[in-house]
């Protein structure tokens, strides 16, 4: 760390503390040079991400707008709010630990679909509706058809869809 009155980067470090937030370390340090004393913070940077949409606009990435997607999908469903919320960070993560800073809705959506997959069949169609637009009943009956394909069925799971006579 460059000395305030000497500029010289030889220090040492002779006390650290966390911050009263938690969100940063406090550390005192001295010049080797001219044993002045300052005091330096190390926090965690955030990388800000942007949110690519359909017609080419950015925006900044807004959690709280992933977190209703999850809500809205999963209302009326026996889901703890909790999993929806470890949810969410899950994908904040996912998509903070690559490298892209502009992330297209379309990779954010099936990161969204992939995460509800494993959490309720019926949020996923839910949010599969609106995210892919389906137009017709046709295509919510193919998507709980290849739903039914990829998850293995059990005793107690109730059938999302009841085949419409012919």
């Amino acid at each position: 760390m460059l000395c305030p009155k000497c500029t010289t980067l030889d220090d040492k470090v002779i006390d650290s503390r966390l911050s009263k937030d938690g969100m940063s370390i406090r550390r005192r340090r001295e010049c080797l040079g001219c044993e002045t004393r300052f005091t330096t913070y190390e926090q965690i940077e955030r990388v800000e991400l942007l949110a690519v949409k359909r017609d080419g606009r950015r925006e900044a990435f807004d959690r709280q707008k992933l977190l209703s997607s999850f809500v809205k999908a999963c209302e009326k469903r026996p889901i703890p709010l909790a999993t929806i919320e470890e949810s969410v960070s899950d994908v904040i993560n996912e998509l903070e630990s690559g490298q892209e800073r502009e992330i297209s809705t379309k990779t954010i959506g099936a990161k969204v679909m992939e995460h509800l997959h494993a959490i309720d069949p019926v949020a996923y169609v839910r949010f599969a509706s609106v995210y892919r637009r389906f137009e017709d009943i046709g295509e919510f009956i193919e998507e709980i058809q290849s739903l039914e394909r990829r998850a293995p069925s059990s005793e107690n799971q109730k059938e999302l869809f009841t085949k419409l006579p012919s």
